[in-house]
């Protein structure tokens, strides 16, 4: 039987206020268990929520940057349930009248094709504390510093049909709200994770199939690990014979698989009902402007914009689009060298290469791109050659040179790197090279015609050599050609 996969996601974003969503407590990363808990965050009796603007600001932005609809009125509900890092005995979130309407997000496939995916609603919500089980000999610490801080739960449509859409859908989300500043994307700090919801069907079945939602999946790789593992776990049992019991399991890395946590409760499991501490968020027309007056140019505008306006391939312009930082960095070097191309693949290739092999991200570069912008200049006024260029640039990044564009104008005045494009003296390079050359003259003279360009490496390896790489590749070739043939 031929199975298709169906997956949905609901990611939960941290938004990047300096406050809790309904106090006044820091939501700062790192600080010592249970030391950035207020009174409101904990629930104690007498204190009441104050909303923070801020969140809702960046919730109504994030709806704009997805086309979504953004509702006049939006409603506080109350979803119970007990749990230890959860002290109030309810979470304040949005069930029936969330922030954010209907939207839909384009991911591109591994062919280059794009997809919409929906968007069913994103509702703001406080997060829960923290369970720590590690330092804990049969026992369970608990850390409220997350408790308050808050969320946007974006909840998309089934429309997934691959763990590589799954993990383009969620690359998609985490460079949008990075592109508008909401959140800082962090996967490992939990500023960003997912829960997964997969089943399974037979292909052409229109009805879905019984789901499993994965909880709490942190990373955009064990996102697709995940969904692989709970695929085949389905459908084996499936075919044994077994039915999939709708419920909520953990993912374990180090296994590389799922297992069961717990039944999967329904929404009137938690007894949602308006927070009556709460009123209703009322935004007016102008407000929802005013915010769609501030959105930058996002990551699909740019990417299209890269294509149309600066002529690069749909490849090139998607990865220097995929990030913010990225895209101001490839867009500095090009105002720097002016040519959009050879910022493109020195960007791409150099300075990535560089940057993977250190771990570091582009915004920690240690070639700025004002740097990188002067060295590409150098290369297209055929100040050096491209061997030159790559010595100059790790001369860059190891700290050599100013901290400017003239960067790799000292570089290659203090290691003698400028191109000679004398005539005059590379034909004097390349008369020494043919005079001492006497076997490899002879060859040349008595090769098929057709034969004589590849033999004619040799001689260009000769020149540069004397030449300590300075020579120009171009004119080398070129009167090598002429005074060999004019032997023949």
């Amino acid at each position: 039987m031929q199975w298709e996969t169906v997956i949905g996601l609901e990611v939960h974003v941290q938004l990047a206020t300096r406050s809790k969503i309904f106090s006044g407590a820091s939501t700062a990363f790192g600080a010592e268990p249970n030391s950035q808990a207020c009174a409101v965050d904990l629930g104690l009796p007498g204190v009441l929520p104050v909303l923070n603007e801020a969140a809702v600001a960046m919730a109504v932005q994030f709806g704009l940057g997805i086309h979504a609809e953004i509702p006049e009125v939006s409603v506080f509900d109350r979803k119970n349930y007990f749990y230890p890092d959860l002290p109030k005995g309810y979470q304040t979130s949005q069930m029936y009248h969330p922030i954010v309407g209907p939207g839909e997000v384009e991911i591109t496939l591994e062919d280059g094709a794009t997809k919409r995916i929906r968007v069913h609603h994103a509702h703001l919500e406080e997060d829960a504390g923290k369970s720590l089980h590690e330092d804990f000999h049969g026992m369970t610490g608990i850390d409220l510093n997350r408790a308050g801080t808050p969320l946007l739960e974006i909840v998309s449509e089934p429309d997934m049909r691959s763990a590589k859409e799954a993990a383009a859908y969620l690359k998609a989300i985490h460079s949008i709200v990075t592109y508008l500043g909401i959140s800082d994307g962090n996967m490992a700090e939990g500023s960003m994770r997912c829960d997964v919801n997969v089943s399974v069907r037979p292909r052409g079945q229109a009805n879905f199939g019984t789901r499993a939602e994965i909880k709490n999946v942190n990373s955009f790789r064990f996102v697709e690990r995940a969904i692989a593992f709970e695929v085949e776990r389905q459908i084996e049992l499936l075919e044994d014979g077994g039915e999939v019991v709708q419920e909520t399991r953990l993912f374990d890395p180090e296994r590389d698989e799922t297992r069961s946590m717990r039944t999967k409760e329904q929404a009137n499991d938690y007894r949602y009902f308006p927070c009556p501490d709460l009123l209703p968020v009322v935004l007016d027309r102008a407000y929802v402007d005013h915010l769609r007056d501030t959105l930058p140019e996002l990551p699909a505008d740019k990417r299209a914009r890269f294509q149309d306006e600066l002529g690069l391939s749909a490849y090139d312009a998607g990865v220097l689009s995929a990030s913010r930082e990225m895209a101001e960095y490839f867009e500095a070097v090009k105002e720097a060298c002016c040519d959009a191309k050879l910022a493109a693949n020195w960007v791409q290739g150099e300075l990535s290469g560089a940057l993977n092999r250190e771990g570091l991200p582009i915004q920690d570069s240690p070639v700025s791109a004002t740097q990188l912008g002067g060295l590409i200049a150098r290369v297209m006024d055929d100040t050096i050659n491209g061997k030159a260029a790559k010595q100059v640039f790790q001369a860059l990044w190891n700290g050599e040179g100013g901290g400017d564009a003239n960067s790799a104008d000292e570089v290659i005045e203090a290691k003698g790197l400028k191109q000679v494009t004398d005539t005059g003296a590379i034909e004097a390079m390349i008369d020494q090279v043919i005079a001492d050359s006497p076997a490899q003259v002879a060859q040349y003279r008595d090769a098929e015609p057709e034969k004589r360009g590849k033999m004619i490496g040799y001689f260009v390896g000769q020149v540069m050599k004397a030449s300590r790489g300075t020579a120009n590749p171009q004119q080398v070739n070129a009167l090598l050609k002429e005074k060999l043939d004019a032997l023949c």
